[in-house]
């Protein structure tokens, strides 16, 4: 796949500003967080910034355009949303068969979701219907991308 197509999937799913203390990433723009970036000025953020990081920090970082189709559309996106640390060892262990890692995430999401601090909250459960909803149309698109 190429970048642009693959950063239009990742665009779709990463929205405006949002700095919700709820969410691990803290302070976000167009999937950009404070936490994974704190040198960027996330509210002066623009698209064509967005775009250079996503480039140089996740799509190069993890080889995505040395890697087949579909491959390196769910490398490019798990290491955006999961972090690239974690979508290397899933990388490894699925022996880069891309259902697998689909697969590797959606557990993770499922202990996410399941997880319960000392006083029974669920802090993840709000975010679990999105998470799953991009992993279908990660899926959906990988699919179809395969039987091209």
């Amino acid at each position: 796949m190429s970048w642009e197509r693959a950063i239009e999937f990742i665009l779709q799913w990463e929205g405006g500003y949002v700095n919700d203390p709820q969410d691990p990433g803290g302070e976000t723009k167009y999937g950009i967080s404070k936490r994974a970036h704190p040198t960027v000025d996330i509210q002066a953020l623009d698209r064509t910034q967005a775009e250079a990081i996503y480039k140089e920090k996740y799509w190069d970082a993890m080889g995505c355009g040395h890697l087949t189709d579909p491959l390196d559309i769910v490398v490019f996106d798990s290491a955006v949303n999961c972090g690239k640390v974690r979508t290397g060892t899933w990388l490894k262990v699925s022996s880069g068969k891309w259902q697998d890692l689909v697969e590797l995430r959606r557990l993770h999401y499922e202990k996410l979701n399941n997880f319960q601090t000392p006083d029974g909250k669920h802090p993840y459960a709000r975010f679990y219907r999105g998470w799953t909803n991009r992993l279908l149309a990660l899926h959906t698109l990988a699919a179809f991308r395969t039987h091209e």
